[in-house]
């Protein structure tokens, strides 16, 4: 019984001496130890600097000063893992078993950098391979042993930097990363929780794997993510693989969604009301590894808005987009809304004079994305207008919008054509337009302030501008089109009145048809063939409108068609001043140049016909051409010289 006790207690000694010596044993040496240790297992190299302790039992644990670990040999030049501190424990009973119980991993101020290329992810580690100058395999390594459980009980990063490079790219940059994970057991789900400081505030993201050794194993498997941001929050359900492709359900809740762009380092996007300050928008969500992101079955409401639809988005610089949205009633009126006001208050339109606004337009929106969108819907409003049932197709490409309808249905009618606007190098706004049906009054009074005229009409219209206000773009506009106008009204004056003994002002004209063709230069419209006719009166018209400043000189001539047996009455009528109050007057000038051509006519020709009846009266005969009284007066001579002679020869 002696020789068992001495026995034992010589193997607790020796047992202690080990333990004693590792402990005892200078840093460095530890240091260089586990390096030695770990390069011999990865092929990586472990650079541990300042004191390394141990621990044993229960844990087998270690905790260091900074540390560095290599990258893949194929990987870039940054070690894939550094920090200031490391603390690392597993198990050890779990370890004598075969099982790798992670109890711990403590990491301050750590960089980690994962890094895929050609399907390598750098965070596969194995041993170097091993040749022996026989070339016969070892005994030992002749039956490979199943490898034992691996778990984790709990990672914390302390302001970490995660970085993601996929083929030599960075992908993903996130810094002040907090970041927690476990996995208890190789059945139970891995929960990790992360938060990153972030303009306005900070990031938080839970996220579980339900099946971790799928997932590391390339398999895909279901995700459950939820992340909250500054001004909203995104929730995903679905699948996912290795290389971060996913398949699932996706819904974006934003309260304050420029404040949600500013955190994802999109700050200083404006989004206009209707189109999303605050946005819930739901669907089915592929992202594919190249970058493409498509959303199926999608309902999106933002503001007050309902879309529906698909879309289709590539991750670049610009993003590039396809959709095709429904919108029902989509009500834009308040798209241009400013956040100030003009501070008047009266409610009141602003004085006429004011012209056109010389405030900059902002056109960087353009720039935003490229691609193409179709919306459908039944109305749309806009600031100052609203369109009915429309079918548009918006195509963005590099700073340039093409607006396509087909058709739009606006003031009561409908267009056909496009309305593009381009900021490559300076903005300019242009347009081709077919227009049928269209309400003129509301037409001329939205666009225009003009008020007085009243009908149904169709047209085409090309037209360009140029300009960085909306001043600069009225006063450049070029182009030219034409107008027909079926029965329509002009208020203001009675051409029946005028064109009796009144003044014609109030009351109201009635026209059968109404066309006219015009060409613009630097804002200045001209036209010189308007023809419009009524029931008893035809009427012309010309003259310019400078849309520029807003007025018009324009000379209307009515002519009374049964007036003057046949011949007519005209009396011009004068359009002058600023369009949203012109003067309409008769132009008396006009009329009594034309009444003193008259007269002067008539009293020429009663001058003549006195002059043919005395001449007739002298001659015996009947003068009505002034041709006729030389022929008159020769034939007058020679029968009076006829009767001389025969006098002079005594003849009868």
């Amino acid at each position: 019984m002696k020789w068992l006790i001495r026995i034992l207690f010589i193997l607790v000694v020796a047992f202690g001496l080990v333990i004693g010596a590792l402990l005892l044993m200078p840093g460095d040496k530890l240091a260089a130890i586990l390096s030695e240790q770990v390069r011999a297992q990865t092929g990586r190299e472990l650079t541990l600097s300042g004191d390394v302790n141990l621990s044993f039992w229960p844990i087998l644990g270690m905790e260091t000063g900074p540390v560095t670990f290599g990258n893949a040999s194929w990987a870039g030049p940054d070690p894939m893992l550094s920090a200031e501190s490391l603390s690392v424990g597993v198990d050890a009973a779990g370890l004598i078993k075969g099982d790798l119980r992670i109890k711990r991993v403590f990491a301050n101020n750590p960089v980690l950098r994962l890094e895929l290329s050609d399907g390598r992810g750098n965070w596969e580690l194995s041993a170097p391979a091993q040749s022996t100058s026989t070339g016969t395999t070892p005994a030992s390594s002749a039956t490979a042993e199943a490898p034992g459980a691996v778990t984790l009980d709990g990672l914390e990063l302390t302001n970490a930097r995660l970085v993601y490079v996929e083929n030599g790219a960075v992908a993903l940059d996130f810094a002040q990363v907090n970041l927690s994970a476990s996995w208890p057991d190789v059945t139970a789900p891995m929960v990790m929780e992360a938060d990153m400081a972030v303009p306005g505030g900070t990031v938080q993201v839970d996220l579980k794997i339900p099946d971790l050794p799928a997932f590391a194993s390339g398999t895909v498997t279901p995700l459950d993510l939820a992340l909250k941001a500054p001004g909203g929050e995104i929730g995903f359900d679905g699948r996912v693989n290795l290389i971060g492709e996913m398949d699932g359900k996706v819904q974006i809740i934003t309260k304050d969604t420029e404040k949600m762009l500013a955190a994802f380092g999109q700050s200083g996007v404006a989004v206009p009301f209707g189109l999303g300050r605050a946005a819930d928008v739901s669907g089915q969500m592929t992202y594919t590894r190249d970058g493409r992101i498509s959303l199926r079955d999608m309902v999106a409401k933002l503001d007050a808005n309902m879309f529906t639809g698909e879309a289709d988005m590539t991750i670049a610089d610009p993003p590039q987009i396809t959709a095709r949205l429904d919108a029902g009633n989509l009500d834009l009126s308040n798209f241009a809304e400013s956040e100030g006001g003009s501070g008047q208050g009266s409610g009141q339109a602003p004085a006429v004079d004011e012209g056109w606004s010389k405030d900059r337009i902002d056109a960087s929106a353009l720039s935003l994305a490229n691609g193409k969108i179709r919306l459908t819907a039944k109305s749309i409003a806009v600031p100052g207008m609203t369109l009915g049932p429309s079918d548009l197709t918006l195509s963005l490409d590099r700073s340039r919008a093409v607006l396509q309808m087909h058709p739009a249905t606006l003031f009561s009618g409908q267009l056909n054509g496009q309305v593009v606007a381009n900021n490559r190098n300076g903005l300019s706004v242009g347009g081709n337009l077919q227009v049928s049906g269209i309400d003129v009054q509301q037409a001329l009074t939205t666009l225009g302030g003009i008020e007085r005229l009243s009908g149904t009409g169709a047209g085409a219209f090309e037209f360009l501008g140029v300009g960085q206000t909306e001043d600069q773009i009225m006063r450049s506009l070029s182009g030219k089109g034409n107008v027909e106008i079926g029965n329509g009204v002009i208020s203001g004056f009675d051409l029946d009145r005028l064109m009796g003994r009144g003044t014609g002002s109030g009351g109201t004209t009635v026209f059968n048809s109404l066309t006219a063709s015009y060409v613009m230069d630097s804002g200045v419209l001209t036209n010189n063939d308007l023809l419009m006719t009524l029931k008893n009166f035809r009427a012309d018209g010309e003259g310019i409108v400078d849309l520029g400043a807003r007025s018009i000189d324009y000379l209307f001539t009515p002519v009374a068609l049964r007036a003057n047996s046949g011949a007519g009455i005209s009396v011009p009528v004068r359009i002058v001043g600023p369009w949203s109050d012109p003067s309409i007057k008769p132009d008396l000038t006009k009329v009594i140049e034309a009444a003193a051509d008259v007269k002067v006519k008539e009293l020429e020709d009663d001058a003549k016909q006195k002059v043919f009846d005395k001449v007739g009266d002298e001659l015996n005969t009947t003068i009505t051409d002034s041709d006729q009284i030389e022929d008159a007066v020769k034939n007058k001579l020679e029968e009076e010289a006829k009767k001389g002679l025969l006098k002079l020869f005594g003849a009868d």
